[in-house]
């Protein structure tokens, strides 16, 4: 992840997804998807939940996300200065 995006709201967004066994729907199975997303819309979780309803055929029980800040603005800070060494 580039400074830049993380300046800009992105944010490790990690998601269990809880998910019906297409051939035995009593039985749940979880898959952790993991990804950078802009909280608190998450654009890119979204996309793969429409995909995943689309796609795949074992039916979405639940989604529980995760989110955090990977710089925060008191951990940077710009200079205004420049070192120079011979």
């Amino acid at each position: 992840m580039s400074l830049e995006e993380q300046l800009a709201g992105y944010r490790l967004t990690t998601a269990e997804i809880t998910y019906r066994r297409p051939d035995h729907l009593h039985l749940l199975q979880d898959f952790i998807w993991q990804e950078l997303d802009i909280a608190p819309d998450f654009p890119q979780l979204r996309k793969f939940l429409d995909f995943w309803e689309r796609n795949i055929e074992g039916p979405l029980h639940s989604v529980r996300v995760a989110s955090a800040q990977l710089v925060k603005p008191a951990e940077f800070r710009l200079v205004g200065g420049q070192l120079l060494l011979h």
